[in-house]
């Protein structure tokens, strides 16, 4: 019986390319059709489980070897006695083996088909998408778009077989948005099969699919030869218990570098530098400091209180003249309402001395606007690796694509590659920020984040997660997995936010150490 995904458990996921090694392996190895046999027996198990009073439902079957899976399972359900309607766009003639035995068993077992979608489907009832399968290259088109908009457009739930069709199994963006959107007000459920897929947790796929069911077909992956997971699904990260006699010195200390004010210009940003300090120090950094960054201060005690010296709601924190802190001694978190970097007393001094001095390095927002737009600093932080310092750098799409000189959509339409290719380039830790955040390193499986919603969709919770990535550094992680364990809990406190107010940068922050 398919299983519904645990999101707090890691899982491998396979692309396209791995999927087809893996069936192929194992069906070499099995009698001929068992595979879409059993891909049928799971479909119709859980179909039946979904709508088990259902006075009707329908299974659209594509015509490849995904139809062929629909057809299966229209042999077990019309055996189980489940009313039925099941359309088919195959040709018995010109079907792939599987699908075209899978429709002489079918139409064997008494299966009739129709040449339209039935009328009157509602909330009880089901729709299955057996449409398109991983192997999708085009939109949707014609009759099969016609059936999809149908579907979707109306109050049955929705069940996909291995994926909705005119999704990507590999980057999660939908092939078109118009024909593959389905309403918000229905049930959507989605059964991959074999394999998890990348395109499931990223990007459009978390919209798309809904609850994700899963079923191996009995095939152990470790069994299979090359069977490489594309990425892995992140998972908790484990609890780590403070020994009794730990100190704030134990936890380490974090700066944070940024908050530009610009009385001239009538702009104060030191919000975001207190959202990531509040961030580090709810994470559990030991000692947390404020650099703010003042427009045309030069260093000169006078300028410095230009700049806010104390946030009276939170007097554990620290503040120095970025000029004043130990940098070679601290993790410091760059960039957050930094401002533009050319002008004086902002990034153009601070950011150069991070980049040289700090020893583990959290860059985000302005400080990767500004790396994009200048060739020294970009220099400056190729160099960091091969002196064994740390970076994380923690861009949203559109600061992705500065940094790739490429567009957002580009970024968009394949976010594994695109944190990959920035952790490469850069020799640093990548956390991708969005629906299924990527969090890539050089050398390492990527992973893909299952935790955080909507809710996150608010300005200044991107400087918190900065802010908590440079706690679980200050504090001895490894930066890749000190990125994965503060994006995985990051998004938590949004999943777990109850309540009828909204959640806030502030309130994410103070609520980051209830583990």
């Amino acid at each position: 019986m398919p299983q519904c995904i645990d999101f707090h458990a890691s899982h491998r996921l396979f692309d396209a390319a791995a999927t087809r090694r893996i069936e192929q392996a194992a069906a070499s190895r099995l009698p001929p059709r068992a595979l879409m046999q059993r891909a049928g027996l799971a479909l119709a198990r859980l179909a039946l489980a979904l709508a088990p009073h259902a006075r009707r439902i329908w299974i659209a079957c594509g015509p490849g070897n995904n139809g062929g899976d629909g057809l299966e399972a229209a042999l077990h359900l019309t055996g189980w006695g489940v009313p039925l309607a099941v359309t088919w766009l195959g040709d018995p003639g010109r079907a792939p083996a599987d699908a075209r035995a899978a429709f002489e068993r079918a139409r064997a077992a008494g299966v009739t088909l129709a040449d339209a979608p039935p009328a009157g489907l509602g909330p009880q009832d089901l729709c299955v998408d057996a449409l398109l399968g991983i192997g999708a290259a085009r939109p949707p088109a014609g009759r099969m778009a016609e059936w999809l908009r149908f579907m979707r457009a109306g109050a049955a739930p929705l069940l996909a077989v291995d994926l909705p069709s005119g999704l990507n199994a590999d980057t999660g963006a939908l092939l078109d948005d118009g024909a593959c959107q389905a309403s918000a007000n229905i049930s959507r459920h989605t059964l991959p099969l074999l394999t998890l897929k990348p395109g499931l947790f990223t990007a459009d796929g978390r919209d798309a699919c809904g609850t994700v069911w899963f079923d191996d077909l009995g095939i152990i992956p470790d069994e299979i030869p090359d069977a490489v997971p594309t990425a892995l699904l992140n998972g908790a990260p484990q609890a780590a218990a403070r020994p009794h006699a730990g100190h704030k010195g134990s936890f380490g200390d974090v700066a944070v570098i940024g908050g530009m004010s610009d009385r001239a210009r009538g702009i104060a940003m030191s919000g975001a530098a207190l959202l990531a300090a509040s961030a580090a120090l709810h994470g559990g950094a030991g000692r947390v400091y404020v650099a703010p960054l003042v427009a045309g201060a030069d260093g000169a005690d006078d300028d410095a209180g230009a700049a806010p010296m104390l946030d009276p709601s939170q007097p554990e924190l620290m503040f120095r003249r970025w000029q004043a802190l130990p940098l070679e001694a601290l993790t410091v978190v760059c960039g957050c309402g930094g401002g533009d970097p050319a002008t004086p007393g902002g990034l153009r001094d601070a950011l150069p001395a991070a980049l040289r001095r700090a020893p583990r390095l959290v860059l985000d927002a302005d400080a990767l606007n500004a790396i994009a737009a200048d060739a020294a600093l970009a220099g400056l932080l190729s160099e960091r690796a091969g002196r064994g310092q740390h970076t994380v750098l923690t861009p949203h799409p559109l600061e992705a694509a500065r940094l790739l000189s490429t567009g957002a959509r580009v970024v968009q339409s394949d976010r594994l590659s695109a944190a990959r290719a920035l952790a490469e380039r850069w020799q640093a830790v990548v956390a991708l920020k969005g629906s299924g955040t990527v969090i890539a390193a050089p050398g390492a499986t990527p992973r893909l984040n299952p935790t955080g919603n909507a809710r996150l969709a608010t300005a200044g919770t991107g400087d918190a997660l900065a802010g908590l990535i440079g706690a679980y550094l200050a504090a001895g992680q490894p930066a890749f997995e000190a990125a994965c364990a503060a994006v995985y809990r990051h998004g938590q406190v949004a999943d777990d936010w109850r309540g009828p107010r909204a959640l806030t940068a502030g309130a994410l922050a103070r609520r980051l150490l209830r583990a």
